[in-house]
This record gives structure tokens, C-alpha cells and sequence, in this order.
């Protein structure tokens, strides 16, 4: 059976929002966090500390993700991380941001497959004989999918839980669409068990990348999950409803209906909602701070509802926790769920 993994989603998919989200949809197989960064002091910032906090993740599957290209700053996180009971690191190769990558970081690293090689050759050594296994989530070059060629025989060469690849190059940022070819490639290649990252965004996207790609174990998902956060227990019900030999058109159709019912699903959405809110009101000094968090939270979940543009621009306005309140409740209970769910782009 396909697995579903929650891809880490920089300011949004903190502890507060992968907890909630952990108790009312789904749940994902793995979370993964947005990056540790280690410094030069050798220690993680209180708020990244808190975010892999094992209290803050009691029963979640949660994969901390660490951006370096210092073998022996890995090395430490990874210890680190050892110590608070995590069983799998996983190393950032993928973030196309300018900051990032101008350091050699990220999808940075990519530019040089030896001084990558030299990097996976000391931490896979360095982690010989602890728990704490790695994984590597990355694109396939920096700027040309021919890259990958070069890159994919380093991969092989290591150790690792898993590759997850995303078939974009840093250039493309995150537009154009993935490379499907070349993930055909690396799927045949790949000695490693490999997950499936980019534009998952709907279940007809699932449906469609299941059919080109049906031997692949696992997939993740990240805006399409924001925008919709029943789709991972949809494409469950879609993967039900073929094998018990449904037509896939039809499964589809029947997975859709969001297996509790309107009513049942619209529930889940606003208890959802509260949950994230509440924590967010906990968690971080200052209404106007909380407020920032949800708005952006919404402007994937938006996808959700259909006719909800006034309430939603009043929510965007919204300065006092009341206004904002009022405005979701608008959207939450009032307003039509969308047919066909899914992230479309900003």
C-alpha cells in the first residue's frame, strides 16, 4: 500500500499544526519538519528546539530535516537528535531559496557531486553503529535534469532510509513541472527506496501519477495537503476502492465524497482549525503574531470552500482576534465545501 508523507512546509508545519493535524485527518506516515539549520555554536535555536521536542510530537511519526553542508554539523545534529529517541535524520538537498543556496546549501550543494560525495561518505560513517538512520529529500540538479546523472550514482554509493526526489531543478524553483522522465529514471536507478515529491495537489493527481508510476511506495505531499487536508485519507479510499476492483474513474468519484459525509468532514475542518488556533494562542506571544500564522495557513486552505470570497477577504483584513474568528466561522460553517478540493496555484 502506497504510504503518504507531509512534506515540511517552512512557517506552517510546525509541532502545533502537524499535531492537530495528526489528531483529525488522515494520518500522514511521516511528518517531516521544516529544516534545522546548526549554527556555528553548535546548537539549534530555541524555536527549532521546540518544534522536534519529543513532548511537542507524543505520538506522531516525525522525521527532523537538517540544511548544512558541514558533514561534521550533521554529525552533531544527528547525535543530537539520537539522544531525544528520533530514529531518522534527514538531510535537505532541495530548498531553491536564494539565501540558501549562494551558500552552498540546499539545492546548492548539488552544483558539486564530489564535495557531496566527500559529505556522505563522512556521515555515513560518522552514523556506523548508532539508531539514527538518513534519509536525503532532493531535486535533480541545479540547473539542468541531466545533472542527475551525475548525482544519482553518489546517492547509490551510501546508506540511507530512503531518497525522496523531487524532479525540478533549483532553477525551476517551483515552477514548470516536475520531470516525470527523469524520475522514471531514477525509480529504475535508485538502490534506495524512493519517494515520489511535486504537484501532488489533487486526488486526480494521485490517480494520474499511480497510473504512470505504479510500483512507487510512497509519495509526499505539501501544498496539496494544505489546500486539502482530506487528501490523504482520500487517495487511501481511491487505493481501497480499486484494489476491491472498482474502475479508477469511479473510485475517484466515490473518494471525493469525503468518506464521513459533508457534514462529517466539515466537522473535522473546524475542529482542525480550532485545534491549530488554540495552539498557535499557546505557543506564540500576541494575537497579531497568531493571526499572521493562520492567515497563512489559509491562503492554501481557501481551496477548500467554494463562494467564500467575502468572508475571506474579511478574514485577510482581520486585525483583532475577534474580527478573525468571526470570518472563519463565516467560512467554516457557511460556506459550500469545494467539489473537487486541491491547491491551484496563488
Amino acid at each position: 500500500m502506497m504510504q503518504f508523507y507531509f512534506a515540511p512546509m517552512e512557517g506552517i508545519t510546525g509541532y502545533v499544526f502537524r499535531n492537530a493535524y495528526h489528531h483529525h485527518f488522515g494520518p500522514a506516515d511521516r511528518y517531516y519538519t521544516p529544516f534545522l539549520s546548526p549554527n556555528q555554536n553548535r546548537r539549534f535555536t530555541s524555536r527549532e528546539l521546540e518544534d522536534v521536542r519529543p513532548e511537542h510530537n507524543r505520538d506522531v511519526p516525525v522525521v527532523p530535516q537538517v540544511l548544512t553542508n558541514r558533514a561534521e554539523d550533521f554529525l552533531w545534529a544527528a547525535d543530537r537528535l539520537e539522544e531525544m529517541g528520533w530514529e531518522e535524520v534527514n538531510l535537505n538537498l532541495g530548498c531553491p531559496s536564494a539565501t540558501v543556496v549562494t551558500k552552498g546549501r540546499g539545492a546548492g550543494f548539488l552544483e558539486d557531486p564530489g564535495k557531496l560525495d566527500q559529505f556522505l561518505e563522512t556521515v555515513s560513517d560518522g552514523l556506523r553503529g548508532k539508531e539514527i538512520r538518513l534519509s536525503v529529500k532532493t531535486r535533480i540538479g541545479l540547473e539542468d535534469p541531466e545533472e542527475f546523472a551525475a548525482l544519482l550514482p553518489v546517492f547509490n554509493r551510501y546508506p540511507m532510509e530512503r531518497l525522496i526526489i523531487h524532479p525540478r531543478v533549483r532553477e525551476d524553483f517551483y515552477r514548470n513541472r516536475p520531470n516525470w522522465d527523469v524520475f522514471a529514471w531514477a525509480l529504475e536507478t535508485c538502490v534506495h527506496p524512493v519517494c515520489y515529491n511535486g504537484d501532488l495537489f489533487s486526488l486526480e493527481d494521485i490517480q494520474a501519477f499511480r497510473e504512470r508510476f505504479p510500483r512507487t511506495e510512497a509519495v509526499m505531499l505539501g501544498r496539496g495537503l494544505l489546500a486539502y487536508p482530506g487528501l490523504i485519507q482520500a487517495a487511501r479510499d481511491w487505493l481501497d476502492g480499486v484494489a476491491a476492483g472498482v474502475p479508477a474513474g469511479e473510485a475517484v468519484g466515490a473518494a471525493a465524497g469525503k468518506g464521513d459525509g459533508e457534514a462529517g468532514y466539515r466537522a473535522r475542518l473546524g475542529a482542525f482549525h480550532q485545534e491549530v488556533l488554540e495552539g498557535y494562542r499557546q505557543a506564540i506571544p500576541g494575537d497579531r503574531n497568531v493571526l499572521f500564522k493562520m492567515k497563512e495557513l489559509w491562503s492554501y486552505l481557501a481551496f477548500s470552500f467554494e463562494g467564500a470570497e467575502k468572508p475571506l477577504k474579511k478574514l485577510k483584513k482581520a486585525q483583532r482576534m475577534a474580527d478573525y474568528q468571526a470570518a472563519a466561522a463565516a467560512v467554516l460553517e457557511d460556506c459550500p465545501l469545494a467539489e473537487r478540493p486541491g491547491f491551484r496555484g496563488f
